[in-house]
């Protein structure tokens, strides 16, 4: 039982990890797999998995985990390269999600054609009308909120990169 709820506590509990980090926690002859750090009583591998390569560590010290946009935010704490790598992988995510918010975007509209249509409803029907304009709205909204980041983002990673190379912005002045 105790197993059980164990168990459970490690499924339920919000991640604070990354999701390419995974904890092996051992006590006795019980292993649990979470992707937060493990309860105190519990011995703990942190297994990492990172461009294609798994890294088992044995780490019984509990993580204080970083948050990633603060770590992206305050660029002193990691390397330029390791920063921009991050604002990479960030832009690249919301370029993903914009195009997955298209995909539900296309199957909402869909559903609501084949409501209207079941329901013998008018394309001019007013009801279809808001309808269909709510969700194109809501859509258009989350696609300029990601589209906002990623200017933030590609303004960010221009300042850095013009930062990191000060040659580079003397070669472009004196073109």
């Amino acid at each position: 039982m105790a197993r059980l709820i164990l168990t459970l506590i490690c499924v339920i509990l919000p991640s604070v990890a990354q999701a390419n980090t995974i904890y092996k926690c051992r006590k006795d002859d019980k292993v649990i797999f979470s992707q937060t750090a493990c309860p105190q009583e519990f011995s703990q591998h942190k297994i990492e998995y990172q461009l294609g390569v798994t890294t088992e560590v044995d780490s019984d010290k509990k993580d204080i985990r970083v948050d990633p946009l603060q770590a992206l935010l305050n660029s002193q704490s990691i390397s330029k390269e390791k920063l921009l790598q991050l604002l990479d992988g960030e832009i690249y995510r919301l370029k993903q999600e914009n195009s997955y918010f298209e995909i539900l975007r296309a199957s909402e509209l869909q559903k609501l054609e084949r409501k209207r249509y079941w329901q013998n409803q008018e394309k001019s029907d007013p009801e279809y009308i808001k309808e269909m304009n709510d969700i194109n709205s809501h859509f258009t909204t989350l696609s300029v909120n990601n589209n906002k980041a990623i200017q933030l983002l590609n303004a960010r990673k221009n300042h850095i990169t013009t930062e990191a190379s000060p040659n580079a912005v003397k070669e472009s002045e004196t073109h």
